[in-house]
């Protein structure tokens, strides 16, 4: 029987085979496939021949047996922290640390994980230390000093516990025994130094506090008539306006921003059970890193808003150049590769304040319309957005020019080193992931294959972060400024400025108000303009109808704070049928 030498087989390196269970906890059981290689006769540290295959060799495949975690009890986690096989499960520590405050609290975690001092010694004994300067330990608590480098090293927010830092102190006390002198001691060291330092500047700092992207602090006021009047227009504006600087300008300043934010966000405040929870009392504190990337995102938002519907006197050609300029940012935000601004000025630009205004869009050159209906196809939401994640997926793995996109929003020849993602699309498939699986299994153990799950995602976080930190941009104070300057519309202040700008065509008969906020589906049925809006011709794709009811103003088509939430919740089962209306006679 003849045999191709060097012919591997099409074998999978790794195969589901089931689970066991160990003292009370699952594990899920896999055979992994490794190749060795068997040399010809002569070959090797006996031959005089090179180690090379020859015709004779053949491959020899080894099967081994992997388990992993599945399900267990607290303490049976944590011990699988110091006694676990890493090599089998590489892993389960940084699943563990990333999303441990899901389910349990640091102190408790170290409370578990850190042993006790070894009791004094006799006076006149001294202990014998190692060639490297370190304590004699046996291996589990090398395994603990080790996991405490990655946690300090990986997550050390998760220490930070004003203004005592209790856990970190616990976390110092057990090195200054374990080991002393070794780079973990180092590394609590200095995170208590850096943790006082920032606590000092913050408290010198105060009246500048960060308190969100610039324009955060400035809110606009719902209560005036109008919400545009030329006294308070003349109040707010001093000096030059946002769009008065270049397009490249104001995008590179606001990818500056964006990738600030990103590569401060805290992956474990993105998990599901955390920042789902941040709208509930006590918890307003909840989330902050999260909490400034919507703010960025919901600011410029409103810059586009502001500057697109802040002057009523202005003609439709020149409404339309301003539309045209935020249109050239947002194609530049995508040549950036800032996918926050770009999905926020497009979110403004589709709003409908914004889209309603027929005769300012007619003024539009095709050009630029075509430009706006390829940017907007990124942020489809056909397939759960599959093709922002198909191009994110592409720009991740691209460093050099690339010449060939299929995609829409294709980019030039030449790409920055940088990425920013938009988080709503994390956030949502975050709290999709909290709400499909549960925390607990049967028998009160930690469904911990759930946390691997969430892992995955924060470990993309962590690596577009990282990709995020290699812009080489400056910031540039006078167009920041602008920002921080530029007017800000509330939703429904846009509305009536909107309503102001261009009438309706005809109102809809008045009607009882039963609720205020009714859904978005029947606002969009309600009331639509007459005549067809300059871009259903030029999209392609028939978008939604301004309503113009009276009643009140619309909802936004894309109100950030709804749409990072924007997910499915659990069937609460059947409700009653509601009463049918009765006919007229």
């Amino acid at each position: 029987m003849d045999r191709t030498a060097g012919k591997e087989l099409a074998l999978a390196p790794l195969q589901d085979w089931g689970e066991e269970t160990e003292d009370g906890a699952v594990y899920s059981v896999s055979l992994r496939r490794q190749l060795s290689q068997r040399l010809s006769p002569g070959a090797g540290p006996g031959g005089s021949q090179a180690p090379s295959p020859a015709a004779d060799a053949f491959l020899h495949y080894r099967t081994s047996k992997v388990r992993a975690l599945r399900a267990a009890r607290l303490e049976q986690l944590v011990r699988e922290l110091v006694s676990g096989d890493h090599e089998q499960d590489p892993g389960f520590v940084p699943a563990f640390l990333a999303t441990h405050r899901a389910f349990v609290s640091t102190a408790r975690v170290l409370g578990l994980l850190l042993p006790p001092p070894p009791p004094p010694l006799p006076p006149g004994i001294e202990i014998k230390k190692t060639e490297g300067g370190g304590l004699r330990v046996n291996k589990n608590l090398r395994a603990v000093v080790s996991v405490l480098g990655s946690w300090l090293r990986d997550h050390p927010q998760d220490f930070r516990d004003p203004p005592a830092h209790s856990d970190l102190g616990s976390v110092r006390t057990f090195l200054g025994w374990a080991a002393p002198a070794g780079p973990e001691a180092q590394e609590a060291e200095k995170l208590l130094g850096d943790f006082l330092e920032a606590e000092r500047k913050q408290e010198e700092e105060q009246p500048e506090a960060w308190a969100g992207p610039p324009g955060a602090t400035q809110t606009p006021r719902p209560d005036s008539p109008e919400g545009c009047s030329e006294e308070e227009e003349g109040l707010v504006r001093e000096g030059p306006e946002l769009l008065d600087f270049g397009v490249d300008e104001v995008a590179e300043q606001l990818t500056l921003l964006d990738a600030e934010l990103f590569s401060r966000v805290r992956p474990c405040e993105c998990l599901g059970s955390v920042w789902s929870q941040r709208d509930r009392p006590g918890a307003t504190s909840a989330a902050p890193t999260v909490r400034a990337t919507v703010t960025q995102f919901n600011m410029v938002i409103g810059c586009v808003l502001g500057s697109v519907l802040g002057e009523q006197g202005l003609a439709a050609p020149q409404r339309a150049q301003r539309l045209e300029k935020w249109i050239r940012v947002a194609q530049r935000c995508r040549e950036l590769r800032n996918f926050s601004s770009l999905r926020a000025i497009l979110s403004a630009l589709q709003s409908n304040p914004i889209y309603r205004l027929k005769r300012s869009w007619g003024a539009v050159s095709r050009e630029r319309l075509s430009t706006f209906r390829k940017l907007s196809q990124i942020f489809s939401d056909e397939n759960n957005h599959l093709s922002s994640r198909e191009i994110l997926s592409q720009e991740e793995a691209t460093e050099g020019p690339q010449e060939e996109d299929t995609l829409p929003g294709s980019l030039p020849p030449k790409l920055p080193p940088g990425l920013v993602p938009y988080l709503g699309t994390f956030l949502t498939d975050l709290v999709m992931l909290d709400t499909a699986l549960p925390d607990m299994l049967e028998g009160d153990l930690i469904n911990f294959e759930k946390r691997r799950k969430e892992w995955e995602i924060l470990a993309h976080i962590q690596q577009l972060q990282k990709r995020c930190r290699s812009y080489c941009l400056s910031p540039r104070a006078p167009v920041l400024a602008a920002l921080r300057t530029q007017r800000q519309l509330s939703e429904e202040q846009s509305y009536r400025v909107s309503r102001v700008i261009e009438p309706p065509a005809a109102s809809c008969p008045s009607s009882p108000r039963i609720r205020r906020r009714i859904s978005l589906t029947k606002r969009l049925k309600s009331c639509p303009e007459r005549g067809a809006h300059p871009l259903v011709g030029v999209l392609g794709i028939p978008p939604p109808p301004p309503p113009v009811c009276p009643q009140g103003p619309p909802h936004l088509v894309l109100e950030p704070e709804t749409l990072l939430l924007a997910v499915p919740r659990p069937l609460q089962g059947p409700r009653a049928p509601a009463p049918r209306a009765r006919s007229c006679p």
